[in-house]
């Protein structure tokens, strides 16, 4: 195997890790992994966001603060399409996140359009961009 090839599936694979620490740290209510997920100027594009001046720490709050209202979240993100250009990155995936109380719930399906940038700690996103397309109450 060439090593821009070995290389290309290595940095696509912890690209998806991402989406996985990502979808783990908000549904265990961790922030230290959620957190590490971003670079520190973060940029969000999520419906129902106003943008946000303070970078990853104001989204990692927002985030938090959100899901808190919940007994319980489950964020499933799939069929990664990644697209490496150097240091930067671009993953795209498909999103259905499920927010649980015990009289009601809420799902979100969509989409996820990210721009990761590669640090001395490894990948990290550095745009989080979301486009929901559908919704359901419960």
């Amino acid at each position: 195997m060439r090593d821009d090839t070995l290389r290309a599936l290595i940095d696509r694979n912890e690209i998806i890790d991402v989406f996985n620490r990502y979808a783990t740290g908000i549904d265990r209510r961790d922030r230290d992994v959620y957190r590490a997920c971003f670079v520190d100027d973060l940029e969000v594009d999520v419906a129902g966001v106003e943008a946000l001046t303070g970078g990853a720490s104001q989204w990692v709050d927002l985030a938090m603060s959100a899901v808190g209202g919940f007994e319980t979240t489950q964020h499933i993100i799939t069929n990664h399409e990644i697209q490496i250009a150097g240091d930067r990155a671009t993953g795209v995936a498909n999103l259905q996140a499920q927010h649980w109380n015990p009289d009601s719930a809420y799902v979100v399906g969509g989409y996820y359009t990210n721009d990761f940038r590669r640090t001395d700690q490894g990948w990290r996103m550095r745009r989080l961009q979301l486009t929901v397309t559908w919704t359901q109450n419960r």
